[in-house]
């Protein structure tokens, strides 16, 4: 009886390890174990245990310094994830990749309040090139991903504590047609974001992220509502 009072909601040792993904997804570098069971909030002997499972199954590895990193494995188990609604996507995202020379993402809504990147498409020829990992999560009230998933949800589906600023930028993106972010999820990143709305799935955007943008955001904002429009009409919108 102690033992299903300690843990109500299921698995400790299962949600341990799935919040060890989340954090080294969300992570914009490779983690030290200390700096991991920190995040975690566990002793170092614990995290310990949990790497060694996620190692064996390959959705963890180390780098040369030792530090951790998301595994390959996890690439298999993402292939599965709304494979249909994947392959329809990353032809018009590589598209938009290409021609715009940033990289293009589709993100989705999650647990009510994060958006995860499902897939992404970096551009062929460019000085610098973005990395944005599939997989990425971060809260919907923060970086364009996030807030087009709002632009496309009516308020009443919001998370309860959107603050009133937001509130208002979003009202300004609505009347605009696209919404923007800069420096919120990652340092030094702008992106730009519509609304993707698909029978049956999660609400969802496309973005492109880059650390500036040559063309203006309106003009940038257009080629992703045309590949918004791309997407639905192959997805049978």
């Amino acid at each position: 009886m102690a033992g299903s009072a300690a843990t109500p909601a299921g698995s400790q040792t299962l949600s341990r390890g799935i919040r060890m993904l989340e954090i080294l997804a969300a992570a914009d570098r490779n983690l030290s174990i200390d700096e991991l069971a920190s995040a975690l909030g566990v002793h170092r002997s614990v995290a310990y245990r949990l790497l060694r499972t996620l190692e064996d199954h390959g959705l963890v590895s180390r780098d040369a310094a030792g530090r951790l990193a998301l595994g390959t494995g996890l690439a298999a188990l993402a292939s599965g994830v709304a494979r249909d609604l994947q392959q329809l996507a990353l032809p018009e995202l590589n598209d938009v990749a290409n021609e715009l020379g940033m990289t293009c993402l589709l993100a989705v809504l999650v647990d009510t309040d994060e958006a995860v990147t499902l897939v992404s498409a970096s551009p062929r020829q460019t000085v610098a090139v973005v990395s944005y990992r599939p997989g990425h999560r971060h809260p919907i009230t923060r970086g364009g991903p996030g807030k087009a998933i709002l632009l496309g949800l009516p308020e009443s589906a919001w998370p309860s504590d959107v603050p009133d600023e937001l509130r208002r930028e979003i009202a300004d993106s609505r009347a605009r047609g696209y919404a923007r972010s800069h420096d919120e999820v990652v340092p030094s990143l702008r992106s730009v974001a519509v609304p993707l709305t698909l029978p049956g799935q999660p609400p969802a955007a496309i973005a492109v992220i880059h650390v500036s943008f040559p063309r203006s955001e309106a003009e940038i904002a257009d080629r992703l509502k045309l590949a918004a429009e791309t997407v639905a009409r192959a997805y049978g919108a």
